[in-house]
């Protein structure tokens, strides 16, 4: 079954439970898939990889508003966010442990043969591929960077 049929059932399920946080969150991802479909090139359809970046991309717009909101004190809007987050990730893979993703780096970096922090685009450029979806950008980066200083 495909991300788009997924999300339609959940829609169907959560209007007949008027359940409108995770109506919300499932129409955000609706609009963005048929905005995928229709640029230029795509074809009318999206491939697995373009699904999951699509619904990454999604999970940090929100949690970046998360975060400006949580500085205004604007609870009402941060709930929002928060409730759309955990309805977007439900289609994402398990995200990664920081030790599960320590030791895929280490991996990665005995690999790419990586010792020095001039080393970094390598070593990102595999991880980034590898693990696609299962931990954040921002996480690897930080953590490549931690294991070639040292």
């Amino acid at each position: 079954m495909s991300l788009e049929q997924l999300i339609m059932a959940d829609m169907k399920d959560a209007m007949k439970a008027k359940n409108e946080g995770v109506l919300r969150g499932l129409r955000a991802i609706k609009a963005e898939i048929i905005k995928a479909k229709t640029e230029p090139g795509a074809n009318g359809a999206i491939s697995a990889e373009g699904e999951l970046k699509l619904l990454q991309k999604l999970v940090k717009q929100r949690k970046d508003s998360l975060d400006i909101y949580n500085q205004q004190n604007r609870a009402d809007l941060a709930q929002k966010e928060e409730e759309e987050i955990a309805v977007i990730e439900k289609f994402l893979p398990k995200q990664m442990t920081e030790a599960e993703l320590k030791a895929a780096l280490a991996a990665i970096i005995a690999e790419t043969g990586a010792s020095s922090p001039a080393d970094m685009g390598k070593v990102m450029g595999a991880a980034t591929k590898q693990l696609a979806g299962k931990a954040d950008g921002k996480a690897i980066s930080a953590a490549v960077k931690e294991m070639l200083s040292k």
